[in-house]
Protein backbone atom coordinates (compact mmCIF):
# COMPACT_ATOMS: atom_id res chain seq x y z
CA UNK A 1 0.00 0.00 0.00
CA UNK A 2 1.54 3.29 -1.27
CA UNK A 3 2.13 6.09 1.44
CA UNK A 4 -0.99 8.27 -0.52
CA UNK A 5 -3.37 4.77 0.17
CA UNK A 6 -2.43 4.91 3.42
CA UNK A 7 -3.62 8.62 4.17
CA UNK A 8 -6.81 8.46 2.18
CA UNK A 9 -7.73 5.69 4.30
CA UNK A 10 -6.82 7.36 7.80
CA UNK A 11 -8.30 10.56 6.50
CA UNK A 12 -11.82 8.69 5.77
CA UNK A 13 -11.28 6.68 8.44
CA UNK A 14 -10.82 9.92 10.62
CA UNK A 15 -13.74 11.21 8.56
CA UNK A 16 -16.12 8.36 9.23
CA UNK A 17 -15.99 8.54 12.87
CA UNK A 18 -16.15 12.06 13.15
CA UNK A 19 -19.19 11.73 11.49
CA UNK A 20 -20.95 9.37 13.78
CA UNK A 21 -19.83 10.86 16.33
CA UNK A 22 -22.14 14.50 15.12
CA UNK A 23 -25.01 12.17 15.95
CA UNK A 24 -24.03 10.76 19.05
CA UNK A 25 -23.22 14.56 20.48
CA UNK A 26 -26.88 15.04 18.97
CA UNK A 27 -28.74 12.56 20.96
CA UNK A 28 -26.39 13.08 23.86
CA UNK A 29 -27.98 16.91 23.86
CA UNK A 30 -31.35 15.66 23.27
CA UNK A 31 -31.17 13.71 26.85
CA UNK A 32 -29.29 16.66 28.45
CA UNK A 33 -31.68 19.20 27.39
CA UNK A 34 -29.14 21.04 25.40
CA UNK A 35 -30.88 23.25 23.22
CA UNK A 36 -27.19 25.31 22.14
CA UNK A 37 -25.11 22.51 21.45
CA UNK A 38 -28.09 20.83 19.24
CA UNK A 39 -28.20 23.67 17.08
CA UNK A 40 -24.59 24.06 17.11
CA UNK A 41 -24.37 20.82 15.02
CA UNK A 42 -26.18 22.02 12.06
CA UNK A 43 -24.50 24.40 9.36
CA UNK A 44 -25.84 27.96 10.07
CA UNK A 45 -28.72 27.30 7.36
CA UNK A 46 -28.95 23.96 8.11
CA UNK A 47 -32.58 22.01 8.29
CA UNK A 48 -34.55 19.35 10.48
CA UNK A 49 -37.08 17.67 8.60
CA UNK A 50 -39.22 15.57 12.09
CA UNK A 51 -42.09 15.02 9.02
CA UNK A 52 -44.66 16.53 11.16
CA UNK A 53 -44.31 19.97 9.42
CA UNK A 54 -42.54 21.91 6.79
CA UNK A 55 -38.68 21.28 7.58
CA UNK A 56 -37.08 23.48 9.74
CA UNK A 57 -34.34 26.27 7.99
CA UNK A 58 -31.54 27.76 9.59
CA UNK A 59 -29.89 28.94 12.90
CA UNK A 60 -32.98 31.13 14.40
CA UNK A 61 -35.92 28.74 13.27
CA UNK A 62 -33.71 25.68 14.61
CA UNK A 63 -33.36 27.46 18.13
CA UNK A 64 -37.08 28.29 18.28
CA UNK A 65 -38.20 25.23 17.16
CA UNK A 66 -35.84 22.99 19.43
CA UNK A 67 -36.61 25.22 22.44
CA UNK A 68 -39.87 23.72 22.21
CA UNK A 69 -39.05 20.06 20.97
CA UNK A 70 -36.58 18.71 23.39
CA UNK A 71 -37.04 21.39 26.63
CA UNK A 72 -40.73 19.73 27.30
CA UNK A 73 -40.90 15.91 26.97
CA UNK A 74 -38.36 14.20 27.90
CA UNK A 75 -36.38 12.07 24.75
CA UNK A 76 -33.96 9.22 25.45
CA UNK A 77 -32.87 8.33 22.17
CA UNK A 78 -30.28 5.62 21.20
CA UNK A 79 -28.39 5.98 17.72
CA UNK A 80 -26.80 2.91 16.39
CA UNK A 81 -26.02 0.89 12.61
CA UNK A 82 -24.56 4.52 11.34
CA UNK A 83 -23.99 4.08 7.65
CA UNK A 84 -21.90 6.56 5.82
CA UNK A 85 -21.41 7.56 2.25
CA UNK A 86 -17.98 9.62 1.75
CA UNK A 87 -17.18 12.12 -0.81
CA UNK A 88 -14.53 14.69 0.16
CA UNK A 89 -16.09 17.43 2.37
CA UNK A 90 -19.41 16.34 2.11
CA UNK A 91 -21.28 12.86 3.30
CA UNK A 92 -24.66 11.53 3.39
CA UNK A 93 -25.87 8.48 5.62
CA UNK A 94 -28.53 6.43 7.62
CA UNK A 95 -27.86 6.66 11.55
CA UNK A 96 -30.72 4.50 13.14
CA UNK A 97 -32.80 5.54 15.88
CA UNK A 98 -34.55 3.73 18.99
CA UNK A 99 -36.45 6.44 21.13
CA UNK A 100 -38.02 6.27 24.44
CA UNK A 101 -40.02 9.13 25.50
CA UNK A 102 -42.19 10.98 28.37
CA UNK A 103 -44.96 12.89 26.96
CA UNK A 104 -45.70 16.61 29.17
CA UNK A 105 -48.66 14.89 30.30
CA UNK A 106 -46.92 11.54 31.77
CA UNK A 107 -47.68 9.00 28.63
CA UNK A 108 -44.49 7.44 28.04
CA UNK A 109 -43.66 6.08 23.95
CA UNK A 110 -41.38 4.35 22.63
CA UNK A 111 -40.64 4.34 18.33
CA UNK A 112 -37.96 3.36 15.68
CA UNK A 113 -36.86 4.75 12.83
CA UNK A 114 -33.97 6.38 11.25
CA UNK A 115 -31.98 9.74 10.04
CA UNK A 116 -31.34 10.25 6.60
CA UNK A 117 -28.48 12.92 7.58
CA UNK A 118 -26.31 14.99 4.91
CA UNK A 119 -22.98 16.16 5.94
CA UNK A 120 -20.80 18.52 5.06
CA UNK A 121 -17.07 19.89 6.18
CA UNK A 122 -17.48 23.24 7.42
CA UNK A 123 -13.89 24.99 9.02
CA UNK A 124 -12.74 21.72 9.11
CA UNK A 125 -15.70 20.50 11.23
CA UNK A 126 -18.35 17.86 10.16
CA UNK A 127 -22.20 19.42 10.61
CA UNK A 128 -25.52 18.29 9.88
CA UNK A 129 -26.49 20.12 6.62
CA UNK A 130 -30.14 18.59 6.73
CA UNK A 131 -31.81 15.49 9.17
CA UNK A 132 -34.84 14.05 7.86
CA UNK A 133 -36.34 11.48 10.84
CA UNK A 134 -38.30 9.01 9.73
CA UNK A 135 -40.20 7.49 12.41
CA UNK A 136 -41.86 3.93 11.82
CA UNK A 137 -43.61 3.69 14.69
CA UNK A 138 -43.78 6.01 17.34
CA UNK A 139 -46.64 4.74 20.30
CA UNK A 140 -47.50 4.36 23.60
CA UNK A 141 -45.73 1.89 26.10
CA UNK A 142 -48.05 -0.78 28.06
CA UNK A 143 -49.22 0.83 31.10
CA UNK A 144 -49.49 3.85 29.36
CA UNK A 145 -48.24 7.18 31.64
CA UNK A 146 -44.90 7.53 33.68
CA UNK A 147 -46.40 7.51 37.34
CA UNK A 148 -43.52 6.31 38.80
CA UNK A 149 -40.23 7.47 37.75
CA UNK A 150 -38.97 4.92 34.61
CA UNK A 151 -35.94 2.88 34.82
CA UNK A 152 -33.11 3.81 32.70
Amino acid sequence: MSTIDVEATVRALADTEAIRDLARRYAHCVWTKDVPGAVGLFTDDGEMDTGERPPIRGRTALLESYQNMITGPTMYPYVHQHLIDLDGDRATGVCYLDLRATLLDGVRMSGFGYYHDVYVRVAGEWKFRSRKLVLREYAPLPGGSAGAKAAG
